[in-house]
C-alpha cells in the first residue's frame, strides 16, 4: 500500500511539472499560455515515460504551429521522468473562445 502511495503521488507530481511547463508555451501572437487558451485536450502521461499530448489550434493554418509543437516537445521532455514526447494536433471539437480559462478572458478582454 505504502509503495502504491509513492507511485501515485511521483505521478502525480510528474503530470504537475507537466502542466507548469504547458503554461510555460505561448502563441507568438497571443500574450496568454496554450492551456489558458483551452488549446490542451489531453495529456497522457504513460508509465514508460512517453506524454503524449493532444492539442488543437486557434486556426487550422495557424503560423505559429510548428514553433508551438517544438516549443511543448522541449519544454516537456525537460520534465523529470519524461523520456518522449508526442504531440497530436487535432481540430475536433473546433477550438473556440469559450474554452479559454476565466484568466485568458479577463488578459484578452472578453470579461
Amino acid at each position: 500500500m505504502q509503495a502504491e502511495l509513492k507511485m501515485m503521488n511521483e505521478f502525480l507530481e510528474k503530470e504537475e511539472a507537466v502542466l507548469r511547463m504547458l503554461k510555460t508555451v505561448f502563441d507568438p501572437e497571443i500574450p496568454v499560455n496554450i492551456y489558458d487558451l483551452g488549446l490542451i485536450y489531453g495529456i497522457d502521461l504513460q508509465d514508460d515515460g512517453v506524454c503524449v499530448i493532444t492539442m488543437t489550434l486557434t486556426a487550422p493554418n495557424c503560423p505559429a504551429a510548428d514553433f508551438l509543437v517544438e516549443d511543448i516537445r522541449q519544454k516537456v521532455a525537460s520534465v523529470e521522468g519524461v523520456k518522449e514526447v508526442q504531440v497530436n494536433i487535432v481540430f475536433e471539437p473546433e477550438w473556440s473562445k469559450d474554452m479559454m480559462s476565466e484568466e485568458a478572458k479577463l488578459e484578452l478582454g472578453f470579461l
